[in-house]
């Protein structure tokens, strides 16, 4: 990141919202051309899959690929409320879920959520950024409402935290409505050397809303698919060993593993505190970007309290950067390209967009 884009945040940030935003819909429709996809088309037609591809049409939700920036515009200018962009995603899950399972319990309060955050705008307070924004979370960090912390498993079903996690109550205080919990690899992952990735005994099997017979990738599979599948607009995943880039990659979307002590590791589920820590997922930079800084903040009270103190900034959009690639070597791990044909030709295509994007700038 650029220190130096201080200032120009908001217009690197649309200018980088656009281009991830084009370049998704792009994809979608060439893995359209041989089959439907749920992530903006429609069902997935792969093996596994014996739903009729013309009983179900999935195009036609009007917040698809939307960000967080347009649905404060879109709210700001009265066209939607934080309770009709609720009431849309839940429609969706409920369209959608039962076929991915990214989703192991909705907030029953999220509704009066929204409309309480209308109230408040409509009184002229806003939070900031994530004012009536739908936020899905991993099932691995506590909330102190009515749903449950479990990991997936159902060893701790039950399970309902006395208080909000540090990062969900600054996701809280932020304005953002909390929608609900995703599915996990049961317990993070840390149960089993051969375990199924995005799956727990008690949300089953999460699907990859491009093709439902692939892998998902874990732990954070279900955020990773909710994000993608457009069943939310920006997720919290959690990684100790990939669990938040790996889903975020073969989901499609935008993952950011914070350095640890940047994001509090209070009220989640612990693996290893010297790897844990939760962050942001979201299908452009941009959101990714807002979310990171809107919780972080360092916590005394966290595990890794011996750590050097850096400093953590409230805002990162400043620093994104629309031209960061220029005057940039990037080196091109040849031995690593995949041999198979159809993923050998998506490799060089993208590094040949890199270098045409650094040459034009």
């Amino acid at each position: 990141m650029d220190v130096n884009a201080a200032g120009n945040g908001d217009r690197n940030a649309q200018i980088l919202s656009k281009f991830h935003k084009m370049k998704r819909r792009s994809f979608f429709k060439t893995t359209a051309l041989g089959s439907s996809v749920i992530a903006v088309s429609g069902l997935s037609a792969c093996q596994t899959s014996d739903i009729p591809q013309e009983e179900i049409n999935l195009t036609d939700f009007d917040l698809n690929e939307t960000s967080v920036l347009e649905l404060q515009q879109k709210m700001e200018a009265g066209e939607l409320s934080a309770e009709t962009i609720c009431k849309k995603y839940l429609d969706r899950i409920k369209l959608v879920d039962s076929h991915l399972k990214a989703v192991i319990e909705l907030n029953p309060d999220a509704l009066d959520i929204a409309k309480k955050l209308d109230e408040e705008r409509k009184s002229g307070k806003i939070r900031g950024p994530l004012h009536g924004i739908p936020v899905m979370i991993k099932d691995n960090i506590d909330t102190g409402d009515k749903m449950q912390t479990t990991a997936g498993s159902l060893a701790l079903e039950g399970n309902v935290a006395e208080k909000d996690a540090f990062i969900i109550k600054k996701l809280r205080d932020a304005g953002a409505v909390l929608l609900g919990k995703t599915n996990l690899s049961e317990w993070a992952n840390f149960r089993s050397t051969n375990s199924s990735s995005g799956w727990s005994g008690r949300g089953g099997q999460v699907r990859n809303p491009y093709c439902l017979d692939r892998s998902p990738c874990g732990s954070s599979s279900g955020t990773g698919a909710a994000v993608a599948a457009n069943l939310c607009t920006i997720g919290i995943g959690t990684e100790t060993n990939g669990s938040i880039v790996c889903p975020s990659g073969i989901n499609g979307v935008v993952g950011i593993k914070p350095t640890l002590g940047m994001w509090s590791r209070q009220g989640i589920i612990p693996i290893a505190h010297s790897q844990d820590t939760a962050g942001p997922m979201a299908r452009n930079v941009s959101d990714a970007a807002l979310l990171l800084g809107a919780l972080a903040e360092f916590d005394s009270n966290d595990a890794e309290t011996h750590l050097v103190q850096g400093k953590i900034y409230k805002d990162y959009t400043p620093f994104l950067v629309a031209d960061g690639l220029n005057g940039k070597r990037i080196g091109i791990a040849s031995q690593l390209i995949p041999s198979h044909p159809s993923v050998k030709s998506l490799f060089i295509a993208a590094v040949q967009t890199m270098q045409k994007m650094e040459l034009n700038w």
